[in-house]
């Protein structure tokens, strides 16, 4: 076995180009089904039941996860586990999408007249007008390719790529058709980088009670440092008998003053404070924080309610914890 990097090239090359041609021949025969198919699984009361076997079925699954994270309700179901069983998944308040190049898969033929006696619409994506599926289809979706990029002809390569391709397309005009946002897509990926950056608020994150440094306007410099190095934030609230905020000091303050030569024994919080500083309140998303901490270069930030009254600090080792930033 003799290995040419050069031939390999050429294969990868004649096969992106085979590929590309495909979907571009996709494009040009888009019709009406298409919206048609939209329109059904737009309006669906139950679930769009993506089904598949073989090479298609990995592509339905992708495709129904992709369909679900979107904001269609849908699910995968194998077909040859369909006639053992599992065709119980499907309701008569569902729409089925299936898939076959050949549109003759024995598991997916079988259960196909199964569905049609309960009524449940059918969509078929295939490349077989004249198949089996096609047939029993109420909608078909003409997923044909002049050829594989298998140099064979054999291997699904070409056919499952306009498959995803196409699921894809469904996916999204079904997305612009629901109005689905950003804010929709994070409620659904909760565990992403989008979805902590929409769904985490700051009072997910911030330190509370105890853990926020604070001293009223008389406490010494010594009891100012001694809560600034217990609760360990770099910084400390001065706040009024109400809890509201005065000022705050922070380690960088206290750089400034030791390089100046002040004589810090004698002062109190109220001295060394800055006063009216940058507050975040707690209803506000984690990233309105870590963009307040970017545009004035802190690294941390104190918390109020909505009467302004301290209720937690968050600092950039906070945000970073919870993957915000």
């Amino acid at each position: 076995m003799s290995f040419n990097p050069e031939k390999a090239l050429q294969f990868a090359r004649e096969t992106l180009d085979i590929e590309a041609d495909a979907l571009m021949r996709l494009k040009s025969r888009l019709d009406e089904r298409f919206s048609l198919a939209v329109q059904l699984m737009l309006h669906v009361k139950g679930r769009v039941v993506v089904t598949g076997m073989g090479k298609s079925g990995h592509i339905g699954a992708k495709i129904a996860a992709t369909l679900a994270s979107t904001g269609t309700p849908a699910m995968f179901v194998h077909p040859g586990e369909a006639s053992h069983g599992d065709l119980g998944m499907i309701t008569a308040v569902d729409v089925v999408l299936a898939i076959s190049n050949s549109g003759e898969s024995d598991e997916l033929v079988s259960i196909l007249p199964v569905l049609k006696r309960q009524g449940i619409p059918l969509i078929a994506m295939t490349g077989g007008p004249g198949s089996s599926l096609a047939k029993h289809a109420d909608i078909v979706l003409d997923s044909s390719v002049a050829k594989e990029a298998c140099p064979l002809n054999l291997a699904p390569t070409a056919s499952t790529t306009v498959q995803l391709a196409l699921g894809d397309a469904l996916a999204v005009a079904l997305l612009d058709a629901r109005g689905f946002k950003a804010e929709d897509f994070a409620r659904s990926h909760p565990g992403g980088s989008l979805g902590r950056r929409l769904l985490t608020h700051v009072s997910d994150l911030m330190r509370t009670g105890d853990q926020v440094p604070s001293v009223l306007p008389q406490a010494g410099f010594s009891d100012l440092m001694r809560e600034m190095s217990h609760k360990g934030l770099g910084a400390s609230a001065i706040v009024d008998e109400a809890e509201h905020i005065l000022g705050i000091f922070t380690d960088g303050d206290l750089r400034r003053l030791v390089e100046k030569g002040v004589d810090l024994r004698t002062l109190t919080a109220k001295d060394v404070m800055h006063s009216n500083p940058h507050t975040i309140n707690q209803d506000a998303l984690a990233v309105e924080a870590a963009e307040l901490m970017e545009q004035f270069k802190i690294t941390s930030v104190l918390v109020v309610t909505a009467s302004g009254v301290l209720c937690g600090a968050l600092n950039t080792h906070d945000l970073m914890r919870a993957k915000v930033i």
